[in-house]
């Protein structure tokens, strides 16, 4: 969406990436142009890893103790790193590519730096650069290289499903887990990425100093989403950028939603990267669906359930945004994904949600908790915990009213998401960098930053002054009273 933008305003676009990627088109330039860089993996072992790492997460970790899930994750995890990392020796290694990017002169280099290298690519060239993310697991990119304060007696790590109203044991457990991910990602980073910095840049460098020298950070949530938390001058919430107006339906599929009748749709789906469900659990799904009145229409490329009913229809794609905003649907079923919990907030549709893995529990936590959603346990959920949580999105009024609420919020803006995303990258482009919305807290160590420093030299003061009080009291009282009792 936004390159799209940029490229309509009559920006020349130029996307790196590699010959493994399983998202982009590299062998057409539709309005921009690609630079591929040729890695010693395939397409395949990219695809294989991400699909291992999310059928682990949604079949396995829920009924595994969870260090023996850490390390499992662990080793798959460290296989993508490791083709991240190759991705990064490759792109280094080519300097011809790189002097020619020097003799172009780009204005600003956007990255997401869930993959790794951006960051750098933009040092070595000298370019201002913007991150562009939607979440960094416990939010350790913000808080430790963005410098974002987040005080853990309101903001919530995320991944521990928690709102901004925690009790104490809450608390506890979300100061002792950011603890815990804050020394987990320093750990991850000098093993896996600071040498590697260090040898690009040519000096001692680590991967947060690095990304923290980000001149935006553009976020992909909003208010209407997220709890109320402290913002620096250069993050930007630009949730539902992709957002836009329904458009109509291909006639068959319009056909069968207005066969619907007063009931109206349910649109389901778990998203474009769960290619395949077990046997039970699309069966109880698919139980549960057909006991409903509605129509429903699910995005489905597996296996053909044995109780699929007649008010079910499987697609192997579907116009999400488009049946969202249709006037006939009436709730959303969602593994929680960020673009389509965005696309049910601009259109106002009530969510069930089946949280699968990543931020997805979190994602689907805040909109139970905006009062927008139910969620259910993707794994344990009967064939009747479906049905009743369907019904109840569909026919308790409260959970339309909340999301109405959210979508008015969401509306209420005076630019439009993606506006205000071009605006800033645009504006980046116009000063050369925004170095001026830094916080000074970048330039500080981390004893400076919590004035450690300072309480070490009250504190010292506050002893010192202490001391030659019980000194000085010490010595009148030996000079007063003991002499005065030798000469009694």
């Amino acid at each position: 969406m936004i390159i799209d933008e940029l490229i309509a305003r009559g920006h020349s676009v130029t996307i790196v990436t590699q010959s493994a990627t399983p998202s982009i088109k590299t062998d057409k330039s539709p309005g921009y142009n690609v630079e591929v860089i040729q890695v010693p993996h395939s397409k395949t072992e990219v695809t294989d890893t991400f699909d291992r790492l999310i059928k682990y997460w949604m079949y396995d970790v829920p009924n595994t103790n969870k260090f023996q899930a850490f390390l499992k994750l662990t080793e798959i995890t460290d296989k993508m790193m490791d083709q991240n990392k190759a991705l990064c020796k490759e792109l280094f290694a080519r300097k011809d590519l790189l002097e020619k990017w020097r003799m172009e002169k780009f204005d600003v280099l956007l990255t997401d730096p869930v993959i790794v290298c951006g960051e750098l690519l933009a040092q070595k060239l000298n370019l201002p650069f913007i991150n562009t993310l939607r979440f960094s697991y416990g939010s350790v990119m913000e808080r430790l290289c963005g410098q974002l304060p987040a005080p853990p007696s309101y903001v919530p790590a995320t991944g521990l499903g928690y709102t901004d109203h925690m009790d104490f044991l809450q608390r506890v457990k979300n100061v002792l887990f950011i603890f815990f991910i804050n020394i987990l990602s320093d750990v991850l980073a000098m093993v896996k990425w600071n040498h590697l910095f260090t040898e690009v840049m040519g000096k001692p460098t680590t991967r947060c100093e690095s990304m923290g020298k980000a001149d935006i950070w553009l976020i992909r949530t909003f208010w209407d989403f997220e709890y109320p938390r402290p913002l620096l001058p250069n993050f930007k919430m630009v949730g539902g950028l992709h957002c836009k107006p329904a458009k109509p339906l291909p006639k068959e599929m319009e056909d069968f939603v207005q066969s619907s009748g007063d009931d109206g749709i349910v649109v389901f789906s778990l998203g474009s990267m769960i290619k395949n469900l077990t046997k039970e659990r699309a069966n109880t799904i698919a139980s549960a669906l057909g006991q409903i009145p509605q129509k429903v229409l699910w995005r489905y490329t597996g296996e053909k359930p044995e109780t699929l009913a007649a008010n079910t229809k499987l697609y192997d794609w579907i116009p999400q945004n488009d049946l969202l905003g249709h006037p006939k649907t009436k709730a959303f079923i969602t593994h929680g994904g960020a673009n389509g919990i965005y696309e049910a907030i601009y259109h106002g549709v009530p969510m069930v949600g089946l949280p699968l893995f990543a931020d997805q529990h979190s994602n689907v936590n805040h909109m139970k908790a905006k009062g927008a959603a139910v969620m259910l346990n993707f794994n344990k959920m009967g064939t009747e915990d479906l049905k009743q949580a369907v019904n109840d999105v569909i026919n308790n009024p409260s959970y339309k009213e909340s999301m109405m609420r959210l979508s008015q919020i969401h509306r209420d803006q005076p630019m439009k998401p993606l506006d205000q995303a071009v605006y800033w990258i645009e504006y980046v482009m116009r000063h050369k960098g925004a170095k001026h919305l830094r916080v000074e807290a970048h330039n500080l160590t981390w004893y400076q930053y919590h004035c450690l420093d300072v309480a070490a030299f009250l504190l010292s003061i506050i002893a010192l002054v202490v001391l030659v009080f019980v000194k000085t009291c010490s010595w009148f009282f030996r000079k007063c009273f003991i002499k005065k009792i030798k000469k009694e």
